[in-house]
């Protein structure tokens, strides 16, 4: 899944949180690291490639936006993995309350003269 080999990068997570929060230019990007414009340039490549976010020209200057229809596999993914987690985490829960519900049996039992 291409989308989550994008964000398993910290810079590339801190660019989809801004863009998150509004269109920036890639300008505005730059300013908020502390790393030359040709390496966030290959950042917003990698997330453009992944269907992440996509870019506009405007004038001289580039808009960056998120893509939402480009994060829709990952959260088709999530949500089959939660799905699965939350089951399996049911399924422990039960089994825990049922082994203290034996242990107290068996505390009580051995209080009983």
């Amino acid at each position: 899944m291409q989308s989550l080999a994008a964000i398993a990068d910290p810079t590339r997570r801190r660019i989809v949180e801004l863009l998150a929060e509004g269109e920036r230019t890639s300008g505005e990007l730059v300013e908020k690291f502390d790393m030359s414009a040709p390496a966030i340039s290959q950042h917003l490549n990698v997330l453009r490639e992944a269907g992440l976010i996509v870019t506009r020209a405007e004038g001289q200057s580039r808009i960056q936006s998120l893509n939402p229809d480009g994060f829709d596999p990952l959260f088709a993914w999530l949500e089959k993995t939660r799905s699965i987690w939350s089951g399996r985490l049911d399924a422990l829960e039960r089994e825990l309350r049922a082994e203290d519900a034996r242990n107290a049996q068996k505390t009580k039992k051995k209080k009983i003269p």
